[in-house]
């Protein structure tokens, strides 16, 4: 039963672990703890990851523009840039146009990173879809970027 199908009543509440949030989460986490050990192997973390991915898809970015695409709230994202930079992943480098801008770019070291991950990262990315199904993970992800449409975009409130 749809618990918020009558709009002249008072919908009742369902319990905490059939909202639509925590729904969310244990399906991310279904996903990501196929893919959380590949990325450990590597001493990366997720957010690292999406860092360093994002920027690859991007070439090389300011880090503004990276802040909106990487779904971290500011402090966390300079903090891991701040990492992967000293671990030689990504260089940093002022902008020529203006001086209070970040560029950053990956390094080779970065992108070797990526390389190695990429081929076990989508092993299990296909082992996933062939367990799910292709056809159900395309309406999956299709139902996905419709919810966002409709509702908009979000914004981070955390990493964990």
């Amino acid at each position: 039963m749809d618990a918020f199908a009558a709009p002249d009543a008072e919908p009742a509440m369902p319990a905490v672990s059939e909202t639509l949030p925590v729904r969310l989460l244990r399906a991310r986490e279904a996903v990501m703890v196929r893919l959380r050990p590949i990325l450990r192997a590597r001493n990366i973390t997720e957010q690292q990851w999406r860092v360093l991915r994002t920027i690859r898809d991007l070439n090389e970015t300011e880090i503004t523009v990276l802040d909106a695409r990487v779904f971290l709230l500011p402090p966390s994202l300079s903090r891991i840039v701040k990492d992967l930079e000293a671990r030689g992943l990504i260089n940093r480098r002022t902008s020529e146009n203006d001086l209070r801008r970040a560029i950053v770019a990956l390094t080779p070291a970065g992108e070797a990173v990526i390389a190695d991950a990429q081929p076990e990262l989508a092993g299990a990315v296909y082992a996933m879809r062939a367990q799910f199904g292709a056809e159900r993970m395309d309406q999956l992800y299709s139902l996905l970027s419709e919810l966002e449409a409709i509702l908009g975009p979000g914004e981070p409130a955390g990493e964990g």
